[in-house]
């Protein structure tokens, strides 16, 4: 599923390339590990998920600089794609700054931001404007919950969509999938909410799922989203190009 809609994302989608399968890294979470080992936010890295017996989707990182890298999500029979979410890191966070797809720019500016416990208790509020916060660079010991509001603008047009973004990401635990066994995640469960198609409505829930991200390996490991309906998606290959 690929949306191209302004302040959508398109989370669940397809890719494409000569594929060759990473060993993986598994064991028992370790001190001072950061999102990038995880992610692999600064190598040219890349995967396909599957589900339903077929590709579910591929991603690809590209590094921009030594803090700034796009994220590409598509279809492998249209590879590369025109969408990509561009991070960057800024101190102890990396950063969202926007998206681009269907030929402009999206940029993403929060009007609220909040951080409390694994639960989403004892939330404060830590920034009213700029880029959003989406990850702690340095992964702490205990989970941690992020609540985000603000505004999505397309730059073509101007036109303006609200969003709603809570997440909460655990600490490195065991995780595992049929293709390529026992590893190392962190997990991110994530809600999103925007009023795309209805500018001025409240915002509504357009997607909620869990994503484990595999040490040493990278995005999508195991993907299960909730909503909008029940769906799937494991890892079978890694490979940087």
């Amino acid at each position: 599923m690929k949306i191209q809609k302004v302040g959508a994302r398109p989370f669940l989608v397809a890719g494409t390339a000569m594929i060759t399968a990473l060993a993986g890294m598994t064991g028992p979470a370790r001190a001072g590990e950061n999102y990038g080992q995880y992610s692999l936010f600064a190598e040219r890295s890349a995967g396909q998920h599957w589900a339903d017996g077929q590709v579910g989707g591929q991603w690809a990182w590209k590094p921009l600089s030594s803090t700034t890298s796009e994220i590409s999500w598509g279809d492998p029979k249209a590879w590369p794609p025109d969408y990509a979410e561009k991070f960057v890191r800024d101190g102890d966070w990396l950063m969202l700054d926007g998206w681009r797809g269907n030929g402009t720019y999206y940029t993403v500016r929060v009007t609220e931001e909040q951080i409390g416990d694994a639960t989403c208790g004892n939330l404060r509020t830590f920034a009213t404007s700029g880029q959003q916060h989406y990850v702690k660079w340095d992964i702490p010991a205990q989970g941690y919950c992020l609540k985000a509001w603000g505004t999505i603008t397309e730059q073509s047009s101007g036109k303006v969509v609200d969003f709603g973004h809570t997440q909460i990401w655990s600490p490195p635990a065991p995780c595992s999938n049929r293709y390529l066994g026992a590893k190392t995640c962190v997990k991110q469960w994530e809600s999103w909410w925007d009023n795309q198609g209805e500018p001025g409505k409240p915002i509504t829930r357009k997607l909620e799922r869990d994503q484990y991200i595999a040490r040493g390996l990278g995005m999508a490991f195991k993907i299960q989203q909730y909503f909008p309906k029940d769906w799937l998606s494991e890892a079978r290959s890694y490979w940087h190009w």
